[in-house]
């Protein structure tokens, strides 16, 4: 009996592990598909999008991303430092990089720092090619040739039919030395050469001497040759003897003329290299020296002219056209030229504060929120006065997902240390670069127009219309041409809108050339930042937002001005219409 119930215990011992096995084995494939930290994850967040939190694994409701674990606490960390985990890191596709006199790598030569000093500028005539066409003598214009600005006149080419009293009495003087040719030829000789000398062609003195006729309309032949900038006459006109008919330039070679600030006139100098890119050409680099330096300030724009001599084959270069160029900077003495500069990327703005985030750690992903004070703009640089120092590591790429991770974790933020810290602003507002310039109401009215337009603009981007971007471009071209820079008496005014202006004439005209709704969202990212800045640097009349979207410009972020809270993506259009968060309020 005893043996009967020890088998019959062991048959359901084996019975039971059989079936817990089937029983877990199942459980396990159930869960195979989930993450394995799901049992200890609580909340769940978005890579792209740290301000999503919920409480399950999925897909995230405004990118369609898999959704991963919400970082846990950060023990072993300063009060003011917070981690992001390196697979956040890795599909945010943060950047970071160090500055400094280092930030050019090992390369550099020893105790060499450099910089570029980024400067805009336009095509102007050589003046040194141009030249004058004038009468050969006194008349009346009986028909005139060119009459048209831009036409090119050849070297010989027929340039009027002119009727002259003088020549008239000078033929009849001809005349009467031909019949004493033989007997007076000094006479003769003397007034033959005063033909010659009001340009009377050979032919035409051989064809008086046959015909023994007056000439009553002499033609008159171009001693220059160039494109017409100026014509000085129109038919019927009375002229003296070397009055100018028309002035003509010669493009075999032009002037790439630039106006350059008095605190950065300094660093150039004659015979320094400069790089030179025309807006119709982005293409094609120019190497070339700087050949001149005006020796006086132009009083009203605080500006010193600077030249360089460029060869123009084929005339491709037309003047008027706009230029963008580089000057390479050097400082034998390993001292820097300016402040430490960061990327305008690193750069968040909190009202008049500017904050960077600045890698603390050198082998784990720990962050920390660094207030600076910024000098003048340098191209995509801004100057650092103060908050930096060289070797500081700072995130360049992927800001606003690193700001959004500290505020998820409670840490310093762009918007939490701006409340934390509104007392200590009032003592500070004469430190911060975005100090709000007070501008002319006129200026600002009409500045006003032009935001107005770039908000349509944004709304053909939301829609994805390519043909309402353009006509939207082409009326805000038509407005920005209202906007009269004379009413901007303050010089720092003055001196960021012309610093925009160029970048901003650039951007629309690229927007009603280019039909594909891709390459022109390409643009909108240059258009919205020099919007931004002109935001900041001016004001508004309304409230405005600040929005950003970490995916767009190839997962660089990008931003763009509404003047609605909510988000309606430009640069995704429906397809991603609300990727994109708050990231300054400008009122």
């Amino acid at each position: 009996m005893k043996t009967k119930q020890i088998i019959t215990t062991i048959t359901i011992l084996i019975a039971g592990i059989l079936i817990g096995k089937y029983v877990l084995g199942n459980t396990s494939a159930s869960t195979k598909d989930k993450p394995k930290q799901e049992a200890k994850v609580a909340h769940w967040t978005c890579s792209m999008h740290p301000e999503i939190d919920l409480p399950e694994f999925g897909p995230c409701p405004k990118c369609g991303m898999d959704l991963i674990p919400k970082t846990a606490g950060s023990e072993g960390l300063a009060s003011n430092e917070f981690k992001l985990s390196k697979n956040a890191l890795a599909l945010a596709n943060i950047q970071t990089m160090q500055i400094g006199d280092d930030v050019f790598g090992k390369d550099v030569l020893q105790n060499v720092s450099t910089k570029t000093l980024k400067l805009s500028g336009k095509i102007m005539a050589n003046d040194k090619a141009t030249a004058v066409q004038t009468a050969h003598f006194g008349g009346r214009i009986e028909s005139l040739k060119y009459r048209s600005v831009g036409e090119y006149v050849k070297k010989g080419s027929l340039i009027a039919s002119v009727y002259s009293p003088e020549l008239v009495t000078a033929q009849n003087e001809f005349r009467e030395a031909l019949n004493i040719k033989n007997s007076q030829p000094e006479l003769y000789k003397a007034v033959r050469n005063k033909l010659k000398n009001w340009k009377i062609s050979e032919s035409q003195i051989k064809q008086i001497e046959q015909t023994k006729k007056v000439i009553t309309n002499f033609k008159m032949y171009a001693n220059v040759s160039g494109y017409i900038d100026e014509i000085m006459v129109q038919n019927g006109n009375h002229v003296n003897e070397g009055a100018p008919l028309f002035k003509v330039s010669n493009l075999g070679t032009v002037w790439a003329m630039f106006d350059v600030y008095e605190n950065d006139i300094k660093n150039l100098k004659i015979g320094q290299k400069i790089k030179i890119t025309a807006s119709a050409y982005p293409d094609k680099v120019i190497n070339t020296r700087i050949n001149y330096i005006d020796p006086n300030l132009n009083q009203a724009t605080r500006t010193i002219a600077v030249r360089a001599t460029l060869p123009n084959s084929g005339t491709k270069l037309k003047p008027g056209m706009l230029l963008t160029s580089e000057v390479l900077l050097t400082n034998k003495k390993g001292k820097n030229i300016s402040p430490i500069s960061v990327p305008k990327t690193a750069v968040l703005w909190t009202g008049k504060r500017s904050v960077v985030y600045v890698k603390t750690s050198t082998n784990e992903p720990v962050f920390e929120l660094r207030e600076v004070i910024l000098g003048d703009a340098n191209g995509s640089n801004y100057k650092v006065t103060k908050g930096l120092e060289n070797g500081d590591e700072v995130v360049v790429n992927g800001t606003f997902t690193v700001d959004a991770a500290a505020q998820l974790q409670g840490k310093r933020s762009m918007m939490n240390n701006e409340k934390k810290q509104e007392t200590r602003d009032k003592n500070q507002d004469k430190e911060h670069i975005v100090e709000r310039i007070e501008i002319n109401s006129k200026f600002k009215k009409q500045l006003n127009v032009v935001f107005n337009d770039y908000l349509n603009i944004k709304n053909a981007f939301v829609t994805s219309d390519a043909n309402m971007v353009s006509k939207e471009a082409k009326q805000t071209i038509s407005n920005l041409k209202q906007v009269k820079m004379k009413l901007l008496k303050k010089p720092e005014a003055h001196k960021i809108w012309m610093e925009v202006l160029p970048i901003l004439k650039i951007s629309l005209e690229k927007l009603t050339t280019e039909t594909n709704i891709k390459k022109q969202r390409a643009t909108f990212i240059d258009l919205s930042n020099i919007m931004i800045k002109l935001a900041n640097s001016f004001g508004t009349e309304k409230t405005i937002y600040v929005q950003h979207c970490p995916m767009a410009n190839e997962d660089k972020g990008a931003d763009w001005l509404s003047t609605e809270k909510a988000i309606k993506n430009p640069y995704f259009g429906d397809k991603m219409l609300q990727c994109g968060s708050v990231a300054q309020i400008i009122e």
